[in-house]
């Protein structure tokens, strides 16, 4: 349904897949991929929210990041196997180290306001652009939310949140966030953000499917994907999207 374009300019160039709806949009969405980069499954999610009436783009944060090896499918399937996991477990450490430097950071945020401003700047969507993200994707959901303040709607599944106070008063709209119960780190967070985004007054909701684990939502990983939890969250997700994305 999508194709690929490149956003930006010189500066900040961004190779992004983009999808469109066949009627009038009902908003527009930012799409951030797991860390496995921008593979056929996340362009998948991209079209199924285009099929809802989202002008979406995803964005490939992973290609031109430097130093990121392209090991998605083999080690994804490794990284989960439980008989495989530990042999993977210093491929893994490889490939999330350039994702960890701080200098990838500001790479990723850079190209993800490219994104939202390209989606902002099309006929119809200015103050309708909302972001969601899975994994790193998810991450990188709340990092935005901190940083556009004329982002709509923030809904990121199994992210990581590590923000100061002062930080997340920044954001200027309603989070709604999924977790799987059994992913321990985030389990371990949950509580003290929570009490965080209470404080800086963030309208945040945290759900949690208990039972699943991390990439719940991932229809192509055999080892993490639950169609309860996925069904719902997606459900959820269109909901929260159209409450606060509607004209």
């Amino acid at each position: 349904m999508g194709n690929m374009m490149a956003l930006g300019n010189a500066a900040t160039s961004v190779q992004a897949y983009v999808s469109e709806p066949a009627a009038a949009p009902r908003g527009g969405l930012v799409v951030v991929h797991e860390v496995w980069g921008l593979v056929p499954q996340t362009k998948d999610v991209a079209d199924r929210f285009a099929a809802e009436g989202y002008v979406v783009v995803a964005p490939d944060l992973l290609t031109g990041a430097g130093g990121v090896p392209d090991l998605s499918g083999e080690l994804q399937a490794a990284a989960f196997d439980p008989q495989q996991r530990s042999d993977a477990q210093p491929r893994l450490r490889k490939h999330m180290a350039p994702i960890r430097a701080p200098e990838y950071a500001k790479h990723a945020l850079a190209a993800l306001r490219v994104c939202f401003d390209h989606l902002e700047g099309l006929p119809g969507l200015a103050g309708r652009v909302a972001a969601t993200g899975f994994c790193l994707g998810g991450t990188y959901t709340f990092s935005l939310a901190v940083a556009e303040p004329r982002l709509r709607a923030a809904v990121p599944f199994y992210g990581h949140a590590d923000f100061r106070d002062a930080e997340l008063r920044a954001i200027n709209c309603p989070v709604l966030a999924f977790y799987g119960g059994q992913d321990s780190a985030l389990m371990e967070e949950l509580p003290g953000l929570k009490r965080q985004m209470r404080a800086a007054g963030v309208d945040f909701e945290a759900v949690v499917y208990p039972g699943t684990g991390h990439a719940f939502f991932n229809d192509t990983n055999r080892y993490t994907y639950n169609a309860e939890a996925a069904e719902d969250s997606w459900r959820r997700t269109l909901a929260f999207l159209d409450r606060n994305l509607s004209v």
